[in-house]
């Protein structure tokens, strides 16, 4: 607990309203985690704030708590709260929903995907503070449903992914905007260089908040290991895994929406229920999904990376990583679903022969090293025949290269070769470049 909570401090001492206190209460909450203690104080101040903290670590209620405190009950839109996923959205709106049940600040989420006559409906009953998508609030302002005239507060939760190329231009326009005097607070677990210095154009004077206990961007509580596997062999170390380790609530993650569909339909016919969420799907097949897998319905849910930026459901116990991410960041996203706030979890990652470079930018990235976990009681499949193939033609390529290169230009040429008047006199075809070349260096007159 010493690793997430200030022990020294409480929500009382923070200076936050009665009613926000007695919903902290509610939420079984008396200290406030570390990034808690750092972000909440001078947000309060009125100061704009970069901070960059560890997935599972509050960071949610560390910029909600003290807008919900400062927002005024009479004055539409207040406050905007930009993230990039549906999911998140909802996530974000709910955890502030909770924590001022008791006050008379009003919270909506605007994203794709619901339809839009009823968010501008909810729009017309005045928010306080709106949580949404770029797109979506975009939209919603052009119409005229969503004005900017009042907001003195602006978020930015994840913010890497926030101003990455995809969203970038949409964050410029929606706070460029906001042309009064806002607060402005962004966060995110991984903040690189590039992302700060972008960030910080949108911002005046801001404080760096950098709340990492220990030198890893990842929790302790996270058992991180891997399984050198064969890409053949995945599908069937996951079903051996998840018969035989029994994880009580796993969220599996793959590089591809195709993979994510396929992948779920073989755990289906292998006697292991599950389902697969990723924003190629309905958005009400997507919530339902959600609920089952939040409401222990559903014990196994395969996921595309955008269930890394929106999902928290407490009991996680497992994150698989069947396809190793790329981006190392991506990585840190992922493994932060499980071990939230102080409890324990699993992160396993899939790791084929090819891939030992990512794993070491993970490992990099982390500053963490991940150990090998051995197979136990499954055994690796046979090479398929079609991979067979392909080995053996790389194989005879490589060995003809390397034929070829043994070969200079002073070999002797064979009968054969001497007979080819296609070839150089003697036979001899030239494998390099000249020894002397003019270099550019010849004189031309220009007309």
């Amino acid at each position: 607990m010493e690793e997430y909570f200030n022990t020294q401090m409480t929500f009382a001492s923070m200076g936050l309203s009665p009613k926000l206190l007695e919903g902290i209460t509610k939420l079984g909450f008396e200290h406030p985690t570390k990034v808690q203690a750092e972000l909440i104080p001078p947000a309060l101040a009125g100061k704009d704030i970069i901070a960059q903290s560890k997935t599972g670590t509050g960071k949610t209620a560390a910029f909600g708590l003290p807008l919900l405190h400062q927002l005024n009950r009479q004055k539409p839109v207040e406050a905007l709260i930009l993230v990039p996923t549906r999911e998140l959205a909802m996530q974000v709106t709910e955890e502030l929903r909770e924590l001022a049940r008791f006050t008379p600040i009003r919270v909506l989420a605007v994203y794709g995907g619901q339809r839009i006559h009823i968010q501008a409906e909810r729009l017309k009953r005045n928010p306080n503070l709106v949580v949404g998508t770029p797109g979506r609030v975009m939209d919603m302002h052009g119409r005229g449903l969503l004005p900017y005239d009042n907001i003195r507060f602006a978020v930015l939760d994840e913010v890497d992914e926030m101003l990455d190329i995809g969203f970038r231009d949409d964050i410029r326009r929606i706070l460029g905007a906001v042309t009064h005097d806002r607060q402005t607070i962004f966060v995110s677990a991984t903040i690189s260089a590039e992302i700060e210095r972008l960030a910080r154009q949108y911002m005046r004077d801001p404080i760096k908040l950098l709340i990492t206990e220990g030198r890893s961007l990842t929790v302790a509580q996270v058992d991180q290991s891997y399984y050198n596997v064969e890409p053949w062999d995945k599908r069937r170390l996951l079903v051996h895994l998840l018969r035989h380790e029994d994880p009580a609530l796993t969220l599996v993650f793959c590089r591809t929406k195709q993979t994510v569909d396929a992948l779920s339909d073989y755990l289906n016919r292998k006697g292991i229920e599950s389902h697969a969420i990723h924003g190629d799907m309905y958005q009400g097949k997507r919530t339902r999904v959600m609920k089952q897998f939040k409401s222990g319905q559903l014990s196994v849910l395969v996921a595309s990376d955008l269930a890394a930026r929106g999902l928290d459901v407490n009991g996680i116990s497992h994150v698989i990583n069947y396809d190793v991410p790329e981006d190392p960041e991506i990585y840190v996203h992922r493994i932060g679903r499980t071990a939230r706030v102080g409890r324990d979890g699993c992160a396993w990652s899939f790791v084929t022969p090819d891939q030992g470079d990512l794993l070491t930018a993970i490992e990099r990235l982390t500053n963490q090293e991940i150990r090998c976990h051995e197979y136990g009681e499954f055994t690796p499949g046979p090479v398929p025949a079609e991979i067979s193939a392909q080995r053996e033609m790389a194989r005879q390529r490589e060995q003809d290269s390397r034929i070829e290169h043994s070969r200079t230009r002073e070999t002797p040429p064979t009968p054969e070769e001497a007979a080819d008047t296609a070839k150089f006199p003697g036979g001899l075809v030239p494998r390099d470049l000249p020894a002397r070349r003019m270099g550019g260096r010849v004189r031309i007159r220009r007309r």
